[in-house]
């Protein structure tokens, strides 16, 4: 099986959810399965397949540019921050993978694993549930310790999310850099946790290695935190080719066509995100 990694791409969210669904058409054509990495652009809420609008404030987002899309796979939903957030996908023969849900994640969660060991933090399965303080909110659901991410100190460090097409899986998951409670929050109206609670439940792998706010290099003085963040995007992309042996990869114009598509009739039209109906059906 051939394998492209597709290196970290600054995206909307109807884009990059789009683009997940061009790579199962194409592993399901016999085109070259992919690993791929994204940075949300702007910082997005995606809502999870089966979340209420109704939760999501939507003044808040416009208010702050805070893009709303909904995502294919369920659980709640996530705010993408920008810098906050390191995104992956991995697009695969569904063959390939054991049809055991549990098992498939514990497969596709290796270069994960890995990627954060070799950023310098120590990340497992969560080896425990823990019950939910907000549901709606994909950080305060309920511990699930068949995806769910967690750092040194058992506080949530990622989330991770399925789904499948007749021959592909696609897996994507959220890598927490680092956290801003306020404005997660702040997207969802009326949460009834308050961020000193959230932060409890979540952190971010930059609160684990040490690291000058500023740095000089042979290009001049950068910051400490984005070279950081930097690092991360390079251990998992690392980590991503290596487990799968994939080479460098790009999109092919016809993938880029597809997915424009696939934004204007689905990601980012209103009848899916505010309504869950799939126009494309």
């Amino acid at each position: 099986m051939d394998w492209r990694l597709i290196r970290e791409e600054m995206l909307d969210g109807a884009t990059a959810m789009a683009l997940d669904e061009v790579a199962a058409e194409t592993v399901a054509a016999g085109g070259p399965a992919t690993v791929r990495l994204y940075r949300w652009f702007p910082s997005t809420l995606s809502l999870g397949y089966g979340t209420d609008p109704g939760t999501v404030d939507r003044e808040f987002c416009e208010e702050w540019a805070v893009d709303v899309t909904r995502r294919p796979t369920g659980g709640g939903a996530i705010y993408h921050g920008s810098a906050e957030d390191v995104a992956y996908s991995i697009v695969a023969p569904a063959e390939a993978f054991p049809g055991d849900v549990t098992e498939s994640y514990r497969q596709l969660l290796q270069p994960v694993c890995s990627a954060f060991e070799a950023f310098g933090v120590d990340v497992d399965f969560a080896d425990e549930r823990r019950e939910a303080l907000w549901s709606p909110a994909c950080y305060l659901r309920e511990l699930d310790p068949a995806h769910d991410l967690v750092g040194p100190d058992g506080r949530k460090i990622a989330g991770n999310a399925q789904y499948r097409t007749r021959d592909a899986i696609v897996q994507h998951g959220s890598l927490s850099f680092d956290v801003d409670a306020e404005t997660h929050l702040g997207c969802f109206a009326d949460p009834p946790v308050a961020p000193g609670e959230f932060e409890k439940r979540v952190c971010g792998a930059v609160e684990f290695v040490d690291h000058d706010d500023v740095v000089e290099t042979g290009a001049g003085a950068l910051g400490g935190y984005d070279l950081q963040r930097s690092r991360l995007v390079t251990e998992l992309e690392d980590a991503l080719a290596s487990w799968a042996g994939a080479e460098d990869g790009e999109w092919t114009d016809d993938e880029a066509e597809r997915a424009g598509e696939f934004v204007d009739a689905k990601y980012g039209a209103d009848a899916w995100v505010r309504e869950r109906t799939d126009p494309l059906d």
